[in-house]
């Protein structure tokens, strides 16, 4: 039986997670410079709705192209890199247009609770199928977004 294109297309983050060096590392990286490239082009508002969007879609895309993986490259394998594509996504939700401090602190946020999986994020692994790949980069995103969230607060 064939690898189905679409799924491994998304799934794989456009051929980011067929990366022989830390393939999460580089769809969240290709994530962050999809969301920096924006940044250029979209007003504040348009870049906060546009990866906002990025994050629906991509969620129920990659769940659907990771349960039709499954069968081909086992439990959350990792080449499936659109979770951490979708993850970084969440924690740029936090960052001002085009801060590259910001943006930086984003991504290494998230890398740090994607690797580590602190704070329930590990148990959201035994969730079924795609829903568990996806939800523990969601909630490692989510958790990056309020600690950027506090620090714009904290700083001003």
């Amino acid at each position: 039986m064939k690898i189905p294109f679409l799924p491994t297309l998304i799934g794989s983050g456009f051929g980011s997670g067929f990366s022989p060096f830390a393939p999460g590392t580089a769809g969240a990286l290709l994530a962050t410079g999809l969301w920096w490239v924006l940044a250029l082009f979209l007003s504040e508002a348009g870049l906060l709705w546009t990866t906002a969007a990025l994050v629906l879609v991509f969620t129920v895309a990659g769940i659907w192209a990771t349960d039709r993986l499954i069968p081909f490259w086992g439990d959350d394998p990792s080449r499936v890199v659109v979770d951490e594509m979708v993850g970084v996504w969440i924690a740029l939700l936090a960052v001002p247009a085009g801060s590259l401090m910001y943006g930086a602190a984003a991504f290494v946020l998230f890398r740090l609770f994607d690797i580590f999986k602190p704070l329930g994020i590990r148990r959201m692994e035994r969730l079924p199928g795609g829903v568990g790949v996806m939800m523990d980069d969601v909630l490692a995103g989510v958790y990056s977004f309020v600690l950027l969230i506090a620090a714009r607060w904290l700083i001003g």
